[in-house]
């Protein structure tokens, strides 16, 4: 041989490129981790389907003419919401009718506005929501008349007073004298006098009786018409019966002198009804800006007049209008943690943050912790597969078997080595598949064994199947 060939043949042979065993099974672990990431993606677009989108930076609010009260607590209600990047534009209105008007109209862009009780007749509130009362609107009826009047029936043939089409002055007077009896067109006159003009009318004799409300009825007209001669303030002796008739009324007992105690007046304890001022809004009103809403309500009316104790308003007073479930969580648990901790635009950030958290830390993290666990069974449960393989055949190599069965026992166990090998099982879990690997060595070892015990049997003198055996 020449030192070529020699040199040639010490030369290492090449092998094959050696298969690359991955330490992870991405198909198992795409299975395992899939459910829980579908299960996450899910509950997330839930909540983000359900999570409130940012609070608008402006909202409008329908009050009043300009001068009124509406007007004048809007006013406030914009000096109070600016303070929180909120701003309010304030559109004026011919009161509390055409308020409600503008909020029932899906082409208006009223979000909130002031509805005095007793205007919903005929008008469709279904998509409209109240933040609570947050002021009474005392109803003050004057009328001359040599005796105190005790039924507003006794109005009956005379010439009254009741506000112009639309005001919600107009709106109570016409339900109350309907409820005795007095309509339109009857013979009894109603005039379209409000305010300065209707009082002006009674002095001058010009009408019997006049219904004042809201900025007609301030204490300070009231004041000056009981001080007038000849001209009574309406006592309600009915009261109790007119609020189970109409439920959005309220009784006011004011004592004696507490419109002016030199005068003593009034003489004696007087009962008025007033319905309330609700702050109404469109059903899909933000719930932060219903938060900022009352507190502005809370800022303004919460002190002590006249006619209301201090903190009675905002109330959720449920009247003609279904309290707002915002509302209702707001004067229930007051505003939570975030908006009273945080700046009002953070807050509402973290507030539409945290409902998206949620899912996560529910859902995906417990999720995430099980991935491992799951994972680890997925691999197992084929390792373990193969001992229940493993075991069944060596239950069957146990019992008497034929040469034929036997080979085919084996061959079934080279079938479940090979198995072992060429499945895709990862480096990982190389210890448990070569602890398998041995555990079917020693079950081909058991079978040798038979298979030798079984040939000497065979081969033994006397054996019935030795050869030169007699039978």
């Amino acid at each position: 041989m020449t030192p070529d060939a020699a040199q040639q043949n010490n030369k290492p042979r090449s092998f094959r490129r050696l298969p690359r065993i991955p330490r992870i099974s991405w198909r198992d672990l795409a299975a395992t981790l899939g459910p829980v990431l579908l299960a996450s993606t899910i509950a997330i677009a839930v909540a983000i389907h359900f999570v409130q989108p940012a609070p608008p930076h402006t909202i409008t609010i329908s009050a009043g003419p300009d001068g009124s009260t509406f007007r004048n607590v809007a006013e406030k209600y914009r000096v109070i919401l600016a303070r929180n990047g909120i701003k309010l534009d304030i559109l004026p209105s011919a009161g509390s009718l055409d308020n409600l008007k503008r909020l029932t109209d899906p082409k208006s862009r009223v979000d909130v506005g002031f509805v005095q009780g007793g205007v919903a007749t005929g008008t469709d509130i279904d998509d409209v929501v109240s933040l609570g009362s947050v002021f009474y609107e005392p109803l003050a009826i004057f009328y001359r008349s040599p005796r105190p009047l005790q039924r507003l029936s006794q109005f009956s043939g005379k010439r009254v007073a009741i506000g112009p089409e639309g005001s919600g002055t107009r709106a109570l007077a016409l339900a109350l004298l309907k409820a005795n009896e007095i309509q339109p067109h009857g013979k009894t006159q109603l005039l379209d006098l409000a305010g300065a003009a209707a009082m002006e009318a009674l002095l001058k004799h010009q009408v019997d009786a006049a219904f004042l409300m809201g900025d007609s009825a301030a204490p300070g007209n009231i004041r000056q018409m009981l001080h007038t001669k000849g001209i009574r303030l309406f006592d309600f002796p009915q009261a109790d019966g007119y609020l189970r008739r109409f439920r959005y009324l309220s009784k006011l007992e004011l004592p004696a002198g507490a419109f002016d105690l030199g005068a003593n007046l009034p003489r004696k304890p007087t009962a008025m009804l007033a319905p309330t001022v609700e702050l109404v809004a469109r059903a899909d009103l933000h719930p932060a800006l219903s938060d900022l809403l009352i507190e502005a309500a809370r800022e303004v009316h919460g002190h002590a007049t006249l006619l209301q104790h201090a903190g009675e308003f905002p109330a959720p007073l449920e009247h003609e209008y279904p309290i707002s479930a915002d509302a209702a969580r707001y004067y229930k648990s007051g505003k939570s943690f975030a908006y009273s901790h945080l700046p009002f635009w953070l807050a509402s950030l973290a507030d539409r943050i945290l409902v998206v958290a949620v899912p996560l830390v529910i859902i995906l993290i417990p999720g995430l912790r099980l991935v491992p666990t799951l994972y680890g069974w997925r691999i197992r449960t084929r390792i373990y597969r193969r001992y229940g393989e493993l075991m069944a055949l060596e239950r069957a190599a146990l019992a008497p078997v034929t040469p034929d069965e036997r080979a085919a026992l084996l061959a079934r166990l080279n079938d479940i080595e090979k198995s072992a090998i060429i499945g895709k099982i990862p480096g990982s879990f190389a210890d448990e598949t070569y602890v398998l690997r041995q555990h079917i060595k020693f079950v081909r070892e058991r079978l040798a064994q038979t298979n030798t015990a079984a040939t000497a049997v065979d081969a033994a003198p006397g054996s019935a199947t030795a050869p030169g055996a007699r039978p």
